[in-house]
């Protein structure tokens, strides 16, 4: 059976700043306080998204994608998804909005009540480590996250939809 909420982090962790979303599942799970009624919560991890991460999503009341970006405010963004039909995308490296319509594709049911907590990152390179501000900017994320596994309910999350640390 599966946990009723899935946390699906994606990023390279050997491309700078891109390693945002598997650091922020590492210290998510290594600060185990965070993780209320862990035995609810799944933590997924991957280079990046791909269709058969829809499947992932079956049975799950809540999921929450965390990805680096450089389009959102600093620290972080977090916002709600809706399904997307990503015109361009193949079977590899979907946005999270595109696998919410790769999921409505294979199930009769609509996909789980998803977000996403978009983490500010500024160097993306190759063999680089975590920049000093993306360093902040997570421990910021975190700390938002913090709130979001207090009460991982739906209305809860809405009411912090747009919030952005700033």
């Amino acid at each position: 059976m599966n946990k009723s909420l899935l946390i699906i982090a994606v990023g390279n962790p050997s491309r700078g700043d891109d390693a945002l979303g598997p650091l922020f599942l590492e210290r998510l799970a290594e600060g185990r306080e965070l993780l209320h009624n862990q035995d609810e919560i799944e933590l997924l991890t991957d280079f990046q998204l791909q269709i058969e991460h829809a499947v992932d999503l079956e049975g799950r009341a809540l999921a929450l994608f965390v990805d680096a970006s450089v389009a959102c405010h600093s620290p972080f963004q977090f916002t709600r998804l809706q399904p997307v039909e990503d015109a361009g995308y193949t079977s590899h490296a979907l946005s999270p909005a595109a696998v919410l319509c790769v999921y409505g594709q294979i199930n009769p049911d609509p996909p789980p009540p998803a977000f996403q907590l978009a983490i500010r990152g500024e160097c993306f390179e190759l063999g680089e480590s975590l920049s000093a501000a993306a360093e902040v900017n997570l421990a910021s994320a975190l700390k938002f996250a913090g709130q979001l596994l207090k009460q991982p309910v739906v209305e809860t999350w809405d009411r912090l939809v747009q919030t952005d640390g700033r």
